[in-house]
């Protein structure tokens, strides 16, 4: 199984052409290689994303989730999508990633733009405005890519500056497209998860008490809701040789999607999957893909979630749907709330 889609004269065309600003961009991203480049790229950005480098910062986090809760307040019909979860992955990685946090609505912007070449489709509106952001979003991660090489700091762009792996070092043109893929990497998944999850929560009272009772639930239970509503229902592959799936054969240069939101929801893997329990046992979900392309930020984005459900509990002692109607985003793959209204109250 290939992930090099940039490779494929089809998928390019459809985005802009091989020498678009976002074809070009992708060619680069740790995603969507195979082999010793992926391992390249992978190995050198590795390092930030350890277990070690995220217990370290989470005090940073829970500072920022605090502020972003503080400014969102309380009270009644709050978008929690708007108010809380948009704004938390974006301002986590503006911070450690060495760029100005006032500039964190920009930022999202251009990755809600970039969120759309890994549709399994994409129109003419999304390739425009894909392409425009590939390009303005590049252009400022280069400025502030030279103000980090004369002047480096504890931060993202100046370690992937000089981060070496078997004695070779990232290109700018690496640097930068990888850049855009953190963000918007970590900008879908921890989105979705904190809405995608709350969701759940609130639908089933008895697990929202449950976690109330027992904070400790917590960890068990980002899991569980990952497993429950994925925020990335599915991944693409082009087969590079035949594979036996079913008793079908699957020919080579074929394009596969793997389905990891039915996956999660397998009744061969998980008992009664349908149900949510934040203290299911063994609960291993495919909502960051695994293998080789494991989501490099996974233990970064799982550790904004805890942190945003944790206090989200701890400050309001009742959390509710302000209606029954919640509003999807449109994408295929990328399952996620546009709003999320809720009432807060303390």
């Amino acid at each position: 199984m290939s992930s090099e889609y940039p490779q494929d004269p089809g998928w390019a065309e459809q985005r802009g052409g091989r020498d678009s600003p976002i074809v070009r961009a992708t060619r680069s991203w740790m995603l969507m290689r195979d082999g010793d480049g992926h391992r390249r790229l992978r190995g050198l950005a590795n390092p930030l994303f350890t277990a070690r480098a995220i217990q370290e910062t989470a005090p940073r986090i829970a500072g920022i989730v605090h502020r972003i809760m503080d400014d969102m307040g309380e009270g009644r019909d709050i978008d929690l999508i708007g108010s809380l979860a948009a704004l938390v992955p974006v301002t986590v990685f503006c911070g450690l990633g060495g760029l100005p946090v006032e500039d964190r609505d920009l930022c999202r912007k251009w990755t809600d733009a970039l969120g759309h070449v890994i549709d399994p489709a994409v129109d003419e509106t999304a390739r425009r405005t894909m392409n425009d952001a590939a390009e303005e979003f590049g252009a400022y991660i280069s400025g502030h890519l030279e103000k980090r090489r004369a002047d480096p700091q504890n931060d993202i762009l100046s370690r992937l500056l000089l981060a070496e792996f078997d004695g070779e070092k990232l290109s700018d043109e690496e640097i930068i497209a990888n850049v855009m893929m953190f963000f918007l990497g970590g900008h879908e998944t921890t989105v979705n998860l904190i809405g995608n999850g709350m969701l759940a929560l609130l639908r089933h009272p008895d697990q929202l008490r449950a976690l109330r009772e027992d904070p400790g639930l917590i960890e068990n239970g980002i899991d569980e809701l990952l497993r429950y509503d994925a925020p990335i229902q599915l991944v693409a592959r082009i087969t590079t040789g035949e594979i036996e799936v079913g008793g079908s054969t699957i020919p080579v240069g074929s394009k596969v999607m793997i389905l990891l939101g039915a996956a999660n929801r397998d009744p061969l893997r998980y008992p009664d999957p349908d149900r949510l329990d934040l203290g299911r046992p063994d609960v291993r979900p495919l909502s960051f893909g695994g293998g080789p392309h494991y989501c490099i930020g996974a233990l970064l984005a799982k550790t904004e979630a805890r942190l945003v459900f944790t206090e989200l509990l701890r400050r309001h002692r009742d959390i509710r749907l302000s209606g029954e109607d919640v509003v999807w985003r449109p994408q295929v793959n990328i399952r996620g709330l546009s709003e999320l209204r809720v009432d807060l109250l303390s």
